[in-house]
């Protein structure tokens, strides 16, 4: 006999671990493709010999960002037409289509060009890349204010996202350094290119589940030909600057992946030049996310009891305690230094992972808090420039560690060999990135996101959203200034 389905007043599916299970499989698609960005700096610099004219394109690139994100965003928001279930979920599924070739496309292999056809095969590769990675990556981010109005339902959707983006590194992370170098800790090309043909294969499949198995619930009222302003792309950017939830938690997240994209080259040398074992880095970093997968089931209960807010900027704390802690070296025993590096980076990953259950969630919110202010949701554009400038962070960040690295004495040709002098500060330059990602995400969390536990029960109840936040005061609660 088949199951009836729950449904809940509005003929809806009732929200449950099929939806949490689904937006996980979204992120774990996207980090299909993405998780091999951390070896882009390496393949480029030690495999193709690009080394500072890499750090150039890459911030050469970021001109594409600057169009392409804020471009798709507001093409999705002004793209009125009714779709047989959700446009968010048409333009998912003809991204992560172009995905299946499009990581690849970064790492065509080709040592012995000219150094001009190398800029052209990496700006073009990346282009491919990134166009198909936004079309997935932006509705994929907006879809989290759609699937439920509930507070704790978007807080369990952006705790299970972090599951989805903690699998879809670990896949390449623990895998592929077994895989990808020789036994004298070198790139080996070839290898890097094949294995990401496959991550986006296994990426499409993620994301068709996730197309199949996501309930929107949050209507869009679409009037066909109807006269309405022409789409504003320009006041849209202004309403975003005015946006201070979105504007804090993008702070926050340039500032997580300045320390995490940014600080990935040089952690990659120490372990081929100063701990002298680069195989067992997955292992290191996967070993470093337990505290992310320990946190991540107490996070629905977290939020109840002590607000996004409130938990993000203590995570940010935790983490500008550990980045302190890694400037603590002890270059004459590596066995015992590599004992302290572990365990400041389960402290490091306890603060990301506390902010990184809940910044998708941080993001719908203020999501609504855009329409709260002015009157228009702009889900595309809202993500979509969220979605630039943390990918703006992603190219600079890795940009300026690498020209820092560079005057340290860092050489692209010397691959796995780089000198004991430029080991040991490599070790110094990874604790003052990872220390400076810290204090920009409390910046950003602490002093620039308003959206706090009070704040949000406001702004949700003038809204007519669910307000139960599990704590009656909270949902109760009225008498809170709103910023702008």
């Amino acid at each position: 006999m088949k199951k009836e389905k729950k449904l809940d007043a509005n003929g809806h599916r009732k929200f449950g671990i099929r939806d949490s299970i689904a937006y996980a499989a979204g992120d774990l698609g996207c980090n299909m493709s993405f998780a091999l960005k951390s070896t882009m700096s390496i393949f480029w610099t030690q495999f193709m010999g690009m080394d500072l004219w890499y750090a150039l394109l890459l911030v050469v690139v970021q001109v594409w960002d600057a169009i392409n994100d804020p471009l798709i965003g507001s093409m999705i928001d002004s793209d009125k037409r009714k779709y047989k279930r959700n446009k968010f979920l048409a333009y998912i599924w003809a991204g992560s289509l172009g995905l299946i070739v499009g990581g690849a496309c970064c790492f065509l292999p080709f040592p012995n060009a000219p150094v001009w056809a190398k800029g052209i095969i990496f700006v073009a590769g990346y282009v491919v890349w990134d166009a198909f990675y936004t079309v997935a990556n932006v509705p994929y981010g907006s879809l989290l204010s759609l699937i439920s109005n509930d507070v704790k339902d978007r807080a369990s959707l952006s705790a299970w996202r972090s599951v989805g983006s903690i699998f879809g590194n670990m896949l390449p992370m623990v895998i592929l350094p077994f895989i990808i170098y020789d036994s004298d800790n070198n790139l080996i090309g070839e290898r890097v290119f094949i294995a990401a043909l496959i991550m986006g294969a296994l990426g499409f499949i993620c994301f068709q589940f996730m197309i199949r198995n996501t309930e929107i619930r949050v209507e869009q009222n679409i009037t066909l030909n109807e006269e309405k302003p022409k789409f504003n792309v320009l006041k849209a950017f202004v309403n975003f600057m005015k946006n201070r939830p979105a504007v804090g938690a993008t702070i926050a997240a340039m500032g997580m992946f300045i320390g995490m994209q940014g600080a990935a080259t040089a952690v990659t040398v120490i372990f081929q030049s100063y701990f002298k074992n680069v195989q067992i880095s997955g292992i290191v970093q996967l070993f470093a996310m337990i505290p992310i997968v320990l946190f991540t089931p107490l996070a629905r209960k977290a939020v109840a009891k002590f607000g996004k807010k409130e938990l993000a900027t203590f995570g940010s704390i935790c983490s500008m305690a550990a980045g302190l802690g890694l400037f603590i070296v002890i270059p004459n025993n590596t066995s015992l230094d590599l004992i302290l590096y572990i365990v400041f980076q389960l402290i490091f990953s306890l603060g990301l992972g506390i902010y990184s259950t809940v910044s998708w969630a941080m993001m719908g919110d203020a999501i609504d808090y855009n329409e709260w202010k002015t009157g228009n949701r702009e889900e595309g554009t809202v993500y979509s420039l969220h979605s630039f400038f943390r990918k703006l962070a992603q190219g600079i960040g890795p940009a300026l560690v690498l020209v820092i690295m560079v005057a340290f004495g860092y050489v692209g040709a010397d691959e796995g060999n780089q000198v004991w002098e430029v080991a040991v500060r490599m070790r110094y330059l990874v604790a003052g990135t990872y220390m400076f990602s810290a204090i920009l995400q409390f910046v950003g969390l602490g002093l620039v996101y308003n959206l706090d536990k009070k704040t949000l029960a406001a702004m949700n109840k003038d809204l007519g959203r669910d307000v139960n936040d599990a704590t009656p005061a909270v949902a109760e609660s009225g008498d809170v200034t709103a910023e702008s």
